[in-house]
């Protein structure tokens, strides 16, 4: 594994790369409260075939944090991603692989800059009109979604610190399986954490993103509901969707709808696992994207 800084628009990111840079690029886009490095175990099965380029994302690991929740809009992690593409693979598409937040920004960016992604994969991330939608219902999805607005009080960053960020370690590991998320990780997770300004940063998305979480047994009222174009938002090109079928934080009626989203989309589901299937089932992950691309 090799890793650099580059600078986009006067901000830097820090972005780890595996394999040979000859081979056919792939980025992949991490989600919360990961890092670039949360793709290692993946990486190691595909830097063979692929130019693996994992940036750290905005408010993430050692890229650029600026401050204030207005920082963190989706429309400004989408411009650091096409920014990214467009250093990596400034002549032709590149393929794009997300989890989790990555997977918000992913799709935004392959609805909007389809001329930029040759084909899109996600593991365990969901289109925003699916997920609004069943969020909107205040039932099981809403009630896996609770988390989002404690962690949008003013003071979760300082509670997920506290005590060598105890709760933040809880977090990650709760109703899943954890058996991945040993000492050794936990204690690379935290030097990332720990770094100026980084827990406050990663809420921001959360801060900023305009969707609401009802209370559970409560629909949103038709006001509350975010208003997105679907015409805008259609993934034109091949898509992939890998989901471990354990997973409680996002439940699989999340991607309700995914068919009228898409032009062609392929979802493969795997056994015994959750929302970190990438860490608890890399190789056959590996091999699925391999298939595919």
């Amino acid at each position: 594994m090799k890793s650099e800084f580059i600078n986009l628009n006067g901000n830097e990111f820090f972005v780890r790369l595996w394999g040979d840079a000859s081979k056919p690029p792939l980025m992949l886009l991490h989600g919360f409260p990961e890092y670039s490095g949360a793709w290692e175990e993946l990486a190691a099965y595909l830097c063979d075939d692929f130019y693996c380029i994992a940036p750290d994302l905005r408010g993430f690991g050692q890229s650029y944090k600026p401050e204030g929740v207005e920082n963190y809009r989706m429309s400004l992690v989408v411009q650091d991603v096409i920014g990214l593409i467009a250093h990596y693979s400034p002549n032709a598409p590149i393929n794009l692989l997300a989890h989790d937040w990555g997977a918000a920004a992913a799709y935004v960016v392959a609805a909007s800059t389809p001329q930029m992604i040759g084909k899109l994969i996600i593991l365990n991330g969901v289109h925003p009109i699916p997920f609004q939608a069943e969020l909107a219902k205040g039932e099981g999805q809403a009630q896996a979604s609770q988390y989002m607005n404690w962690l949008r009080r003013e003071d979760s960053a300082e509670q997920l610190a506290a005590n060598d960020f105890e709760k933040f370690v809880g977090l990650l590991r709760q109703d899943m399986d954890s058996e991945w998320f040993d000492d050794e990780k936990t204690q690379a997770y935290k030097v990332e954490w720990a770094r100026q300004g980084c827990v406050e940063a990663m809420l921001n998305w959360y801060k900023a993103s305009p969707l609401k979480v009802p209370p559970v047994g409560q629909a949103l009222s038709a006001e509350d509901i975010i208003v997105i174009d679907a015409n805008k938002m259609r993934v034109s090109m091949p898509h992939l969707i890998i989901w471990g079928k354990n997973d409680t934080a996002l439940l699989v009626e999340c991607r309700d709808g995914i068919y009228d989203l898409a032009d062609d989309v392929k979802i493969v589901e795997l056994a015994d696992a959750d929302h970190w299937l990438h860490h608890q089932q890399p190789q056959n992950i590996a091999a699925e994207i391999a298939k595919f691309l």
